[in-house]
């Protein structure tokens, strides 16, 4: 990406932090990272995706919190507890028989995003787990109260994964 294209995406984002980053990137025709990475500082922190396991096995003890996938095609979310994992033949294991389970391929994670910024007239927070490739595998965004203000207690959670994540040099 060309410095001038960087400097107008960071001008962007500046002036318009809730935009759905997978739109502008698509827009762009650069990758979600790139979008994330072009949000102001105070805004986001990256680790490495060496830390998948660590993070995901704190989210699941955080309670009702919203996944999201998004691809070209769909938008699924799902709201509720993140059943807890393991690592076992090359994949991590969501351990639970129904609602949300699966087998996430978290060799591919290249870091975590640590996201708050406002969205549609709303603070937001958001783990993003961006891939290889730059895009984003899901976002795990903290839940709300009945007030639908950001959980106070998930939002320490939040930051308190982000600060050992994003303060841990990579491996």
């Amino acid at each position: 990406m060309l410095s001038t294209d960087l400097a107008d995406l960071k001008a962007h984002m500046a002036d318009n932090p809730g935009a759905v980053i997978e739109d502008v990137a698509r827009e762009r025709k650069v990758s979600p990272r790139t979008v994330i990475e072009a949000l102001p500082p105070s805004m986001v922190r990256i680790g490495a995706g060496e830390h998948f396991a660590a993070a995901m096995q704190d989210i699941a003890e955080w309670g009702e919190v919203t996944l999201i996938v998004h691809t070209d095609d769909a938008i699924f979310e799902f709201t509720g507890a993140i059943p807890t994992g393991e690592i076992g033949r090359g994949y991590f294991n969501l351990m639970q028989p129904k609602g949300l389970h699966g087998h996430l391929r978290h060799e591919r994670c290249a870091g975590v995003a640590f996201v708050e910024r406002p969205f549609m007239g709303k603070t937001s927070a958001f783990a993003a787990f961006v891939n290889v490739d730059g895009g984003i595998m899901f976002k795990i965004f903290v839940g709300r109260d009945e007030t639908r203000a950001l959980r106070a207690d998930q939002l320490a959670r939040f930051r308190q994964r982000a600060d050992r994540i994003a303060a841990l040099p990579a491996a």
